[in-house]
């Protein structure tokens, strides 16, 4: 079986998604060929269910994008940093190092931002909800502003 892969406009640029049928591997707003898999990739016009939950929280249904199912690589702290940004809930943020603590090793600060700079799946797996400890925004893959967008939209800034 292949991959899903579709894009989309959004206020932020054009999402790019990947899925392994109903399970999102990958988002980003770069390119298509950013996606580094072995395995055959379908392009779709859009991927049921995914697709349609990313379109409602552009459209104000903020949590719509906690009932996508996630998958990706990485290191056991990297997987429990991601599933601890997830609890993160759309109009709040957490410190890096609040994000250490959550993943089970509170000295783990930079991990945790390592984790946040690897992250594959933007947005679904919100590190853009983790800024430095005082609430500067800090850095975002994407570029600040576009933190600052998706800060805006829920309702934080």
């Amino acid at each position: 079986m292949s991959f899903l892969v579709t894009s989309f406009k959004t206020p932020i640029g054009t999402l790019n998604l990947l899925a392994d049928d109903q399970v999102l591997i990958g988002a980003n707003l770069s390119t298509i060929s950013a996606f580094k898999v072995n395995q055959e990739i379908k392009t779709v016009r859009n991927i049921t269910v995914i697709s349609d939950l990313i379109s409602d929280y552009f459209d104000g249904d903020l949590s719509a994008i906690n009932a996508i199912k996630v998958r990706q690589p990485g290191a056991t702290f990297s997987q429990a940093a991601w599933k601890s940004m997830r609890k993160v809930i759309a109009g709040k943020v957490i410190s890096y190092a609040d994000l250490a603590e959550k993943a089970g090793s509170p000295a783990a600060v930079r991990a945790a931002g390592s984790a946040c700079a690897n992250n594959a799946i933007m947005l679904v797996v919100p590190c853009h909800r983790i800024v430095k400890t005082g609430g500067a925004l800090g850095n975002y893959a994407y570029g600040v502003d576009k933190k600052e967008w998706l800060l805006g939209h829920e309702g934080f800034l």
